[in-house]
């Protein structure tokens, strides 16, 4: 039997306010458990809880970019659940009137451009961090966490395979850099997702029952999440079993997941409106005048790539795909008005580089003015393309300039042609067949003889004079 895939996603994102959702305590990701809290963040009896403003705005924006009604009267509710790391043992979250409704998010997929429905972005406060031991006898709880601002950016059922899902989740990501509400940190636990997976046979209308995956924290785990779960489904109905609707635990390291919990409904969460936070009535200037101030999207600014700097599709794509890395494109070509070759060097060395070596976009410690000086050298031809290829690893490894590289390895260009011509004169000497060969017809003799010459100068050679050279002397051999 052929099945459908049907996938919705629950990702939240911490908001990069100062203080927390309800309280003056500092939001920022620190590493010294219990030092950023107080008696609100531990539910101590006698506090009262405030709404941070701030955040508010930013899940705004976030609805904003995401094509959401924004809603004109919005309130706080309470999420019952016990828990270790909620003292409250509730969470302040929104449940009937969320802040921003009915939006859409169209992804770029193999087969075209996909509209995915945003159900709903609602405001929530985070719970704190549970600690295990090694051996798993002790549990100790952090609360530094506690009470930090999240949305939650809730999809409608509209992605049909895991690698859908795993687009949705970057383009997201994305977006939320471009409108600085979330550094979008996954390390940090900044941005996670729920995974809610099931199949239906090819067809039916009605959903099959689905599984949850909470908490996955990177795009690898998710994807593999997705597939893992999509493939368990279909063994177990193609086995004539029945899919418990239930929350399971993903383990990344053994490619598997287990059962934690039957899912539970909302009823089982008792929400009702909290009493000590007033509702929210959002005033439409404020509003309009955040839209009018919303930055350049990613997709907005992958089509003023392509009008602007004649650049193709892919490129622009992958180029703004990261805010950090598009900043650093545009600062290149301030400089250096090819962008193009820019672009050729960021997609292909730099992001080589980056990934092999975990490097976050912001953190390249190439500076564009530096990448800037090694193209210059290339295009004047004091050092190879291939040359340049390594200078920029050195770059990477050391923070110097092409130039310091180039002077303190000897990797200048030779492009005297007096000197390539003795040295050519010696390789033709050492590759009779290869000459042979040529004369007899075979042109492709030629690049054996080419890498031949650039091999016995450690590829210091000017390639085009060594393709000029070599061919005079071929064809004056041929002309004998």
């Amino acid at each position: 039997m052929e099945y459908e895939v049907v996938i919705g996603l629950e990702v939240h994102a911490e908001l990069s306010t100062k203080t927390k959702l309800l309280c003056g305590c500092a939001a920022e990701f620190v590493r010294e458990p219990n030092t950023h809290c107080c008696p609100g963040c531990l539910a101590m009896p006698g506090t009262l809880p405030r709404i941070n403003k701030r955040a508010v705005e930013y899940a705004i924006k976030a609805g904003l970019a995401l094509n959401c009604d924004i809603s004109e009267y919005s309130r706080m509710d309470r999420k019952h659940y016990f828990y270790p790391d909620l003292a409250k043992a509730y969470q302040v979250t929104q449940h009937y009137y969320p802040l921003c409704k009915n939006g859409y998010l169209d992804i770029e997929t193999e087969d075209g451009e996909r509209r995915i429905g945003i159900t709903q972005i609602h405001l929530e406060e985070d719970a704190g961090k549970l600690i295990h031991d090694e051996y798993e006898t002790e549990s100790l709880v952090d609360y530094n966490r506690s009470g930090v601002p999240l949305i939650e950016i809730v999809s409608e059922p509209d992605l049909r395979s895991p690698e859908e899902g795993r687009i949705f989740l970057e383009t997201i990501k994305s977006i939320l850099e471009y409108i600085e509400v979330s550094d979008c940190k996954m390390e940090e636990g900044s941005l996670r997702c729920d995974v809610n997976v099931s199949v239906r046979p090819k067809g039916q209308k009605e959903y099959g029952v689905r599984s949850e995956m909470k908490n996955l924290n990177s795009f690898r785990a998710a994807h593999r999440a997705m597939e893992y779960e999509v493939k368990r489904h279909i063994s177990i109905l193609e086995k004539g079993g029945e899919i418990p609707r239930e929350t399971r635990r993903w383990d990344d390291n053994m490619g598997k997941s287990f059962p934690m919990r039957t899912k539970e409904e909302a009823n089982d969460y008792r929400y009702f409106p909290d009493a000590d936070i007033v509702p929210m009535y959002i005033d439409r200037e404020w509003v309009a005048r955040l839209k009018e101030e919303m930055p350049e999207l990613p997709s907005e600014r992958r089509d003023r790539y392509v009008r602007d700097y004649d650049l193709p599709e892919y490129d622009a794509g992958v180029l703004t795909s990261s805010k950090a890395l598009a900043e650093y494109f545009e600062e290149c070509i301030a400089l250096y008005d090819d962008p193009k070759n820019v672009s050729n060097w960021v997609m292909g060395d730099i992001l080589r580089i980056t990934k092999e070596q975990n490097i976050e976009h912001e953190d390249i410690p190439v500076t564009p003015n530096q990448l800037v000086q090694l193209l210059r050298l290339v295009d004047k031809g004091t050092i190879s393309g291939s040359i340049g290829k390594n200078v920029l690893e050195e770059m990477f490894a050391t923070g110097k300039d092409a130039d310091t590289i180039v002077e303190e390895k000897g990797l200048k260009q030779i492009s005297d042609a007096g000197e390539l011509s003795k040295i050519i004169e010696k390789v033709l000497e050492d590759n009779p067949q290869s000459v042979e060969d040529y004369l007899s017809g075979k042109k492709k003799a030629m690049g054996y003889l080419v890498g031949q010459t650039m091999r016995a100068t450690r590829g210091k050679a000017n390639p085009q004079m060594v393709n000029k050279i070599l061919k005079e002397e071929l064809d004056g051999l041929e002309e004998e």
